[in-house]
């Protein structure tokens, strides 16, 4: 299993990409000093290494490499349908990594993406002055952590640090950082910031067991929540995506009776609730790329461009979710990705 410890830091990461136009960049050198015996390697543009043909994302995995590069054209992007904006009027999410340590089955990442290497965009402060610009025309709800798991690179990017920074200094800036991550160093070191929500994206153990590689427990995950929440931070909850499992219910009741155990469900900001459902594209790659897991390979409903699960049944596993929520926190607080 990989980790991210720091005596870890040298077989990880083995060989690390960099485009020449970043080499000497601050965020470049402070990250390159993290992996003093990786294999620096110079090249003109991430999409060299990272759009290649013929790519095996479950090979790459094994091994992944980091590439380290400038984001450029678009840097902020409006939320996609099948995301939720928890009533946001102004809804959007930036990028500035892709990709991510982790190796969940069912992650739509593995379809959208050619490459199973992690890049990481340095300029960080050309997507900060964008943001801005945004600012002075309207505030903004802004997810900064889809296309990877933020919290989980922290100790190699620190990037999580910098946008709670930021969003400190804009009281019409809004930032989720989506997580399955238990980094206790980052939380036990937190400084709160009261528009930066901190959403943990919470599975059943067993789902955990047969899909979330690599990822930490529920346990661990929920841990690291209720610190978060002891020490002041907006935390949300996000039971999405949902994924069917025979005794899906048994399942799910086990995970809830754990987070009401663990969770001062009172104190949380809200929570999201949503059944499994991804681009009909990125389904397709993927199924190219795994001809065996029962998660990707379930015969799902198409609409709209979109797969998800048979009506009947969304209906059932979100209103089971939503009707035990709403025994510990107010329906307002529900929020449910078809309602």
């Amino acid at each position: 299993m990989k980790n991210l410890k720091e005596d870890y830091f040298n077989p990880f990461f083995s060989h690390i990409y960099i485009e020449k136009a970043v080499r000497e960049h601050a965020r470049t050198q402070k990250i390159l000093a993290k992996f003093p015996s990786a294999e620096i390697i110079e090249i003109d543009h991430y999409k060299d290494i990272f759009c290649r043909s013929r790519q095996s994302f479950r090979f790459q995995h094994r091994t992944q490499k980091l590439i380290l590069a400038a984001r450029q054209g678009t840097l902020l992007y409006e939320g996609a349908p099948v995301c939720q904006s928890f009533g946001s009027q102004y809804f959007y999410y930036a990028s500035c990594a892709m990709n991510c340590i982790y190796d969940c089955a069912y992650c739509y990442l593995k379809g959208m993406y050619p490459s199973a290497h992690i890049v990481v965009f340095v300029n960080l402060e050309d997507i900060f002055a964008e943001v801005e610009r945004v600012l002075e025309h309207h505030p903004l709800y802004l997810c900064v952590s889809y296309d990877t798991d933020l919290l989980a690179m922290e100790q190699i990017i620190g990037y999580v640090q910098e946008w709670s920074d930021f969003a400190a200094k804009h009281d019409n800036l809004k930032i989720e950082i989506r997580t399955k991550c238990a980094n206790k160093t980052y939380v036990r070191n937190v400084n709160p910031v009261s528009t930066v929500i901190y959403a943990f994206t919470l599975s059943p153990q067993a789902v955990i067991d047969a899909y979330e590689h690599y990822t930490p427990s529920l346990a661990e995950r929920l841990s690291c929540a209720a610190e978060l929440i002891q020490a002041g931070c907006p935390v949300r909850l996000c039971f999405d995506p949902m994924i069917y499992m025979p005794d899906w219910k048994q399942h799910y009741e086990t995970m809830l009776d754990q987070v009401f155990h663990i969770i001062p469900m009172e104190k949380i900001v809200d929570v999201s609730v949503g059944t499994f459902r991804i681009s009909q594209d990125y389904l397709k790659n993927m199924r190219k790329q795994d001809s065996e897991s029962a998660v990707i390979w379930f015969p799902f409903h198409k609409e709209g461009g979109y797969c998800h699960y048979p009506a009947e049944l969304l209906e059932q596993m979100e209103c089971f979710l939503s009707e035990r929520l709403e025994e510990k926190i107010s329906k307002e607080k529900i929020f449910r990705w078809n309602v």
